[in-house]
């Protein structure tokens, strides 16, 4: 029996500091370990326990007192040419992983290696000329584009910015690109206004791709469009990637789009990572109950199949104020009582397969 489990009659009860410490000592081990691992020459994006953290009370002398934990000791690899899609409930921190990713919020803690660089702790000044590799299509069209610059300029500016073609080439650049995104050549004299939400999407497509990145990150691309302008969008997408040799991390709620997509799929819960894996994986195989209650969900289109949809109890606990224990077990079906009070190691159960159960753990 471990030393932070005190047996009373029947009855284990968890000394909760005593369990985090070793946790908290165990965790930074691994970290440290991890760190001076060499880079896996292989991989296009490799992420190492990212940690992102905003503060939301501080003293007087602005020392932090409480801070909301956005992502938390998340770790993956992302070859080129793949796809990740990342799945989970609104506020679960996809988006911020992204951003922090993209260096767009400074990381509180963790590795960020791109091609090989470990760009973690790059200065925005050494970011500039990482910047043309890394782009982003935001999940609002309406919003991502200035209404005051015509089409022409939104996606001539960084192109300008950045020197990627001669000027005199530019415009002939940029009717090639819009081309590609399935945008006509009298679209350049026009403004944002003028368009439907599918063809502003093109749009900023377009300007995420004019630089010529390696790596997009996606932040739920259609969540915003109607169902048959998501189908368009997607193969575009999917039609640039292959002509491009593009790398996606795609964001996105709905987990029928991220089948069709991904090569690889992760599953966040609280800003943490809880399933990650190759997709026929984890579709075919789901290992932690989170994964298999987002699955349920999905709808199912032939009538005569029966559903055994998972319905989950509670809300999500906010980041500022997480759980003891498992970040899951106040909505979890199965939890026990360990899992109110020791946190699940994030390990490998199958190759390539990763997951953070108790449940698991036993087996």
């Amino acid at each position: 029996m471990a030393e932070n489990e005190i047996l009373e009659g029947a009855e284990v009860v968890y000394d909760d500091e005593a369990i985090m410490a070793a946790h908290r000592e165990e965790k930074e081990a691994t970290k440290k370990a991890d760190f001076e691992k060499p880079f896996d020459e292989n991989a296009l994006l490799e992420v190492r326990h990212l940690r992102k953290c905003f503060p939301i009370k501080k003293s007087i002398t602005g020392k932090t007192l409480q801070e909301l934990i956005a992502v938390d000791d998340i770790s993956f690899k992302l070859n080129a040419g793949e796809t990740l899609g990342i799945v989970g409930e609104s506020g679960c921190g996809k988006t911020t992983m992204g951003r922090t990713i993209l260096k767009l919020h400074q990381p509180s803690g963790g590795q960020i290696i791109f091609d090989g660089k470990d760009i973690s702790n790059y200065t925005n000044k050494e970011m500039r000329d990482i910047r043309t590799k890394m782009q982003i299509i935001f999940q609002d069209p309406y919003s991502s584009l200035p209404p005051r610059s015509t089409v022409g300029d939104i996606i001539s500016e960084p192109v300008l910015v950045h020197g990627i073609v001669p000027k005199d080439q530019v415009k002939s650049y940029v009717l090639d690109l819009m081309d590609k995104c399935g945008l006509r050549d009298y679209y350049y004299e026009r403004y944002p206004h003028e368009f439907s939400g599918g063809q502003r999407q093109r749009i900023c497509i377009a300007r995420a791709l004019s630089v010529q990145p390696q790596l997009v990150v996606c932040d739920e691309p259609v969540s915003a469009l109607d169902v048959s302008i998501q189908a368009q969008i997607i193969n575009l997408l999917k039609s640039l990637q292959k002509s491009m040799n593009l790398t996606y991390l795609f964001i996105s709620h709905d987990l029928s789009v991220v089948k069709f997509i991904s090569d690889k799929i992760g599953v966040m819960y609280l800003g943490s990572m809880v399933e990650f894996g190759n997709k026929k994986d984890i579709f075919d195989n789901p290992l932690h109950p989170y994964t298999k209650a987002l699955f349920s969900a999905i709808p199912e289109p032939n009538p005569d199949v029966k559903m055994n949809r998972i319905v989950l109890k509670g809300d999500i606990p906010s980041p500022a104020n997480p759980p003891k224990g498992c970040l899951f077990h106040t909505r979890c079906p199965y939890a026990t009582e360990k899992c109110k009070h020791v946190p699940p190691k994030y390990k490998e159960h199958e190759e390539g397969h990763f997951a953070a159960c108790h449940l698991l753990n036993e087996e």
